[in-house]
């Protein structure tokens, strides 16, 4: 079967759009979709600087929806051909945490989601001179016109919502919302600051308001913190002097939850001095160099930890989110802004320089 599908061949190169073949057919366990659209995620852009631990070429992309239309089937099987399926990320099902419904914690996260793919894995997609690509990326390697998935990463949806856009739900929407939801428990009246207002801090600051909680965002672009005052936060420039002291008189003596999207040791400090005692900051990005502490941060009872794909499981907080849109109460659909494949460089520049909250790329029909 060939399409097209956006490769990256090195580190420093743009995307190609180009056809690669995909050589096998649907194995048990496993489901062929067609894609709809999917979201650019910040995670595809750090391949760039992995220091080579992402095999190359490969083609990415891990916040794909679409239409099922072939499948493996398998005595578990519950998707069928024509479900309308948001792709999340993998994990192996039966690991200690996979068992106790966190696969963000699988004991295999790293092997398969960004280092390889499973180890039973034959390459699956070559170029049209027969070079193999990297195996699947997340589970998926989603931006391209087909993606082959299992199942387990595979949640149905309305056929009635936009499944162009469901993607995002998958990872970056999925993760910000999450952390609110599932790791902090936010509920009315509960406090909460958002520092960074990307994808993942509009998430959350969505999934705040939604619960009913008092939320501050902090961003260095006004047009970001625009939208989350939209969203039902109240928005602080992050040069504003004294932040967390403005953060704590703002809702009345500190918040109960701090969120950090953006890994500035600065910003994440100012979290920490932001949280009321016995406060909890949570972490979703990567962390590149060490992260020094200032005296007293820490103090107090409060606590800080990482938080990975929003402590979810998939096939619950989706459908959470879903509701919450059709509700009119989780407007995701307002972060995005929608490109043809074919210009998957023009959105990747967007969204480095910030003219886009969250990109979706739309494959072109034409496969074979």
């Amino acid at each position: 079967m060939r399409f097209q599908a956006a490769v990256l061949r090195s580190y420093e190169d743009p995307f190609t759009v180009e056809e690669v073949t995909l050589r096998t057919e649907p194995a048990v366990g496993e489901i062929l979709v067609r894609i709809a659209g999917c979201g650019m995620c910040r995670t595809d852009l750090a391949v760039r600087r992995s220091a080579g631990r992402s095999p190359l070429p490969a083609v990415l992309g891990h916040e794909g929806a679409g239409v099922v239309v072939r499948t493996g089937g398998g005595p578990d099987a519950v998707i069928d051909v024509g479900d309308h399926v948001v792709l999340s990320f993998d994990s192996c099902g039966h690991c200690r945490a996979c068992r106790g419904a966190a696969p963000a914690y699988c004991d295999s996260f790293a092997s398969l989601n960004l280092f390889g793919g499973r180890k039973e894995d034959a390459p699956r997609l070559t170029d049209a001179t027969g070079e193999a690509l990297a195996p699947r990326w997340f589970g998926q390697s989603s931006f391209a016109e087909y993606a082959l998935v299992p199942a387990r990463n595979a949640v149905r949806a309305d056929p009635a919502l936009p499944l162009e856009l469901l993607g995002p739900l998958g990872c970056g929407f999925l993760t910000g919302a999450g952390a609110v939801l599932n790791t902090f428990g936010v509920g009315p009246g509960d406090t909460l600051a958002v520092f960074g207002a990307g994808a993942v801090g509009l998430a959350a600051v969505m999934a705040a308001t939604a619960a009913g909680a008092l939320t501050v965002a902090v961003d260095q672009h006004p047009r970001r913190l625009a939208l989350a005052e939209r969203f039902g936060a109240i928005p602080l420039p992050a040069a504003t002097a004294g932040l967390p002291e403005r953060i704590r008189s703002l809702t009345d003596g500190g918040v109960q939850y701090a969120l950090d999207t953006t890994a500035s040791s600065p910003l994440v400090n100012d979290a920490l001095r932001a949280l009321r005692p016995t406060g909890i900051l949570g972490l979703v990005a990567r962390l590149h160099t060490a992260l020094p502490l200032e005296p007293g941060t820490l103090d107090r009872g409060r606590s800080i930890r990482h938080i990975c794909e929003g402590d979810a499981v998939p096939g619950l907080l989706i459908p959470r989110l879903t509701g919450l849109w059709q509700a009119g109460r989780f407007p995701f659909d307002q972060l995005i802004r929608t490109y043809p494949l074919a210009d998957i460089n023009e959105a990747e520049r967007d969204c480095d320089a910030g003219r886009v909250v969250k990109p979706v790329l739309l494959p072109e029909r034409g496969s074979r």
